[in-house]
């Protein structure tokens, strides 16, 4: 069955291809954005694809423009697919009220309460359709899929891996939120996506599932020491006592100097991908 693509723009870009492009996602009921790297490999066999979910504010442009990665994924045989981080189209009541909720931060959950369950449902997006779009319309391979993301993104990354394995089979983050349900940024999206029942988010808290059901590889996370949202919204340290629990094996590597912002992943893009190649390659 033929997948409809809209081709939004498309570049050459180390010798393969950087494109962005629009579809009508059954999952978000809406249209839905995504850019995909292809390099020159992909013209002759199918290649292991890395998922990257952005953090607040961002779009499927953000990763491709500002981190650096094309060269290095080129070189190693990597897919990159860029999801936007939120329906767009239609614009819900409140939905653009601020940079913390609504359009721009998805949170990568399937929404359960009115009126964002109707086309928030950003986990069925990114983990179901939007993979078997991109197995059906470029040349990934469908059984070596990884994820990785930044801040909000970081979490979509390690609660789909964990909560998809049989979809996932690498994971790493950047700067990653380690708990949703214990932090400011958490409650405000997941009180509004889910509901004010607390024991559902447990199911979108990358610790407390991690807790419960360790990813089956090691797990790479960097994160800088001058982070202005360390402390209060990141929390790494509750994400390294979950996999002590559980036994996950963790890489949890901490930088002095370096802050929030593509400047610091910029820095260690090339240590992720090639996490990932080792893994799927």
């Amino acid at each position: 069955m033929t997948i409809a693509v809209e081709t939004l723009a498309e570049h050459a870009c180390f010798g393969g291809v950087q494109g962005f492009y629009r579809h009508a996602s059954a999952a978000c009921a809406g249209p839905m954005r995504f850019g995909v790297f292809v390099p020159a490999a992909g013209r002759e066999s199918r290649l292991p694809t890395l998922f990257w979910f952005a953090g607040l504010t961002c779009n499927e442009e953000t990763f491709a423009i500002k981190a650096g990665a094309q060269r290095v994924a080129a070189e190693l045989g990597l897919i990159l697919v860029t999801p936007d981080t939120s329906p767009r189209e239609p614009e819900l009541p409140g939905d653009r009220e601020s940079w913390d909720f609504g359009q721009g931060a998805g949170f990568y959950v399937d929404a359960t309460q009115a009126p964002w369950s109707a086309h928030y449902r950003m986990s069925s997006w990114v983990t179901e359709e939007l993979p078997a779009l991109v197995a059906a319309r470029f040349p990934a391979d469908a059984s070596r899929l990884g994820v990785f993301g930044h801040s909000m993104g970081g979490h979509g990354a390690l609660v789909s891996a964990l909560r998809r394995p049989d979809v996932f089979r690498s994971c790493s983050a950047f700067a990653p939120i380690s708990a949703a349900a214990e932090c400011p940024w958490g409650h405000k999206a997941l009180g509004h996506y889910l509901g004010p029942d607390r024991g559902s988010w447990a199911d979108w808290d990358a610790s407390a599932l991690m807790r419960r059901r360790p990813f089956g590889d090691e797990i790479l996370v960097d994160q800088g020491l001058a982070d202005r949202f360390l402390e209060v919204q990141l929390r790494p340290e509750l994400l390294e006592a979950a996999a002590a629990a559980s036994g996950q094996r963790l890489r949890l590597r901490r930088h002095a100097g370096y802050d929030h912002g593509y400047f610091f992943i910029q820095t260690f893009i090339a240590d992720h991908l090639e996490h990932h190649a080792d893994r799927l390659g």
